[in-house]
Parts: structure tokens; sequence; C-alpha cells
């Protein structure tokens, strides 16, 4: 049978910008080992299947997969297929709600007038902090100086809001420009914390960066994905860290977040925080998306989606 896909970018205005994504529809009948092959295929950072929901009361089962393995939970796919679905269906309420390996990822659609320009997603864990690597180790991984790593906040350490990273704070935007991902320090650190990626961020904005209060950059080649344009979920996990080091026992974070430029595919990610008597209630992150493919493609279906 023939399967339809739509390509976006997410978490941006503008056609080539942001970070592709390949949307499977008519994914049902296809196995896991071939939604990895057609995941490698298209051989973007992330691609994204959409299934009939296994409870009727949500909108779908959504699988997630790298050229290199499935993810339980991902930002720009999510935001990318929900854009998608919702200019593909009437959607009154605005909100959709997708299955997902990490549980339910509740979508919102954002809208200019009638049209669909993007979505909003929840995170489906609460934010957790999960141990800390040596700012020297963390550096090497990042082919960086130890001074280049800032550690007056916080060390570098693993977060998660569904989707763990190694999240290092960088001292400058000189620093983030230089950082390359070394692969054998990386193959012999992240392992060991359960991490595939390191998200690396600096608070050091020069004027070129527009209106942001963070520039970041995400490598995780175990995955594939040697440098990824705009990660949502890591994102999440770095907004989250944010509020979680602030004083404040309430309060309302927004961040305005740029990925990719030193890739030359700048995104403008928005995050949001919500923090309530000293906890981590919700993290958020959104952006627009530009529809840029669509096709299909003839596959036999296999009797085990599992």
């Amino acid at each position: 049978m023939k399967r339809r896909y739509i390509t976006v970018d997410v978490f941006t205005d503008r056609l080539f910008g942001g970070n592709p994504l390949a949307v499977v529809l008519d994914a049902e009948g296809l196995s896991t080992a071939q939604m990895q092959s057609i995941a490698r295929e298209f051989n973007y950072s992330e691609t994204s299947f959409v299934l009939p929901p296994q409870d009727p009361g949500n909108d779908a089962w959504v699988r997630i997969f790298t050229p290199g393995q499935e993810l339980p939970f991902a930002g720009h796919p999510n935001v990318g297929t929900g854009f998608v679905l919702g200019r593909l269906r009437p959607v009154p309420s605005g909100a959709l709600l997708f299955e997902e390996r990490a549980g339910l990822v509740a979508i919102r659609l954002l809208r200019e007038g009638p049209e669909v320009i993007g979505a909003e997603l929840t995170a489906p864990e609460p934010f957790s902090r999960r141990g800390h690597v040596d700012p020297a180790l963390a550096a090497a991984c990042l082919s960086l100086r130890p001074e280049d790593v800032a550690t007056e906040r916080h060390q570098p350490g693993i977060a998660s809001t569904g989707l763990p990273f190694l999240v290092v704070e960088l001292r400058s935007r000189d620093a983030l420009r230089r950082a390359r991902a070394d692969h054998a320090v990386m193959a012999g650190t992240l392992p060991s914390h359960d991490v595939d990626g390191i998200y690396l961020y600096t608070r050091d904005i020069r004027p070129s960066d527009g209106d942001t209060q963070v520039q970041a950059r995400m490598f995780a080649p175990a995955d594939g994905i040697e440098e990824d344009p705009a990660t949502g979920s890591a994102t999440c996990a770095m907004a989250g860290l944010q509020a979680a080091l602030l004083p404040d026992a309430d309060l309302d974070l927004s961040l305005t977040v740029g990925q990719g430029v030193d890739m030359g595919r700048p995104s403008l990610l928005q995050a949001r925080v919500i923090k309530r008597h000293g906890e981590i209630v919700r993290v958020h992150v959104g952006g627009t998306c530009v529809p840029v493919m669509e096709g299909s493609f003839e596959l036999a279906g296999a009797p085990d989606a599992g």
C-alpha cells in the first residue's frame, strides 16, 4: 500500500530553517524494523510515525525514530506532528493528545487567525536531575578547555523531562561556537549515565543572536545525529533546570532559545516553565513550523507493528 508523508521545518518561520522532520502518515502495519529503515532513509534527526491511538480517547499513537534508534519522547517531532495533524484535520479544541513510550504528550496548536502555524507541547514527565559529570570530562566531550565550562550556577549534569541529556553551561558564545563532538570521549562517558546526547548552552548573548536569552547546540552522534538544529526535549530539560536553580517558590519562566545558528539552520524555540511551591509543575516548548514537501512511498506492510 502507499503510505503518505509530509516533511516540515520545525521551530522556524522560513523555509529551510529550523529542524527538518518527516511525518509518516498511514503507518499502521509497519514493523519496528521497517520504521527504523524508513527513518534511516529520510536521514533527518527524527522521523515520526502516526498510528491509531490505543485508547480511542486520544488522538494518535506516535512513534519517533532517529536514524539509529527509537526514542521514548522528543520535542521537534511532537511539535511538527501536531502542526501537520492540525492542518490535516479539524481540531476545534486546538488540543491534541499523543500516546508515546514516555507517556501522554499534550499538544496545543498555535494559530494565526484560522491558520495553524505551529504547536506547543507539554513535557510528559516531571523535571528531574540525575547526577553530575566532571566539568573537565564534559569539556573533553565537547573538544573544549575545562575553563570554557561554567560551574557557578550548576555542574554539568543529567536533566530530563522525558528524555535525559547531559546539560552543560558554557561561559561564552565563542566557546559554544568552537565546540565539536569528540566521539571517542562521548562514547566512553555518556552510556554510563544513560544518555546519548549533550546539550550545551550559553547565556552570553551577542547582538547577532537577536532577541534570545539562551543560545544552544546539541550533539548525539550515537543516535546518528552529529548535530541537531533544534532539540525541544533538551530545551525542556534546560528550561526546567533554570527554573529549579532560581530561589522563587512560585515562578512563570519564559525563555527564547536560539539553536542551529552555528550549523546554518537557525531555529527559535519558546520554552515555558511553571513552578509552584518550589516544585516544577509543567514544562512546555513550542514554535512555528513551515511545510516543505509531501508525497508517498510503496512498502509492504508487516503483520506485527510492535
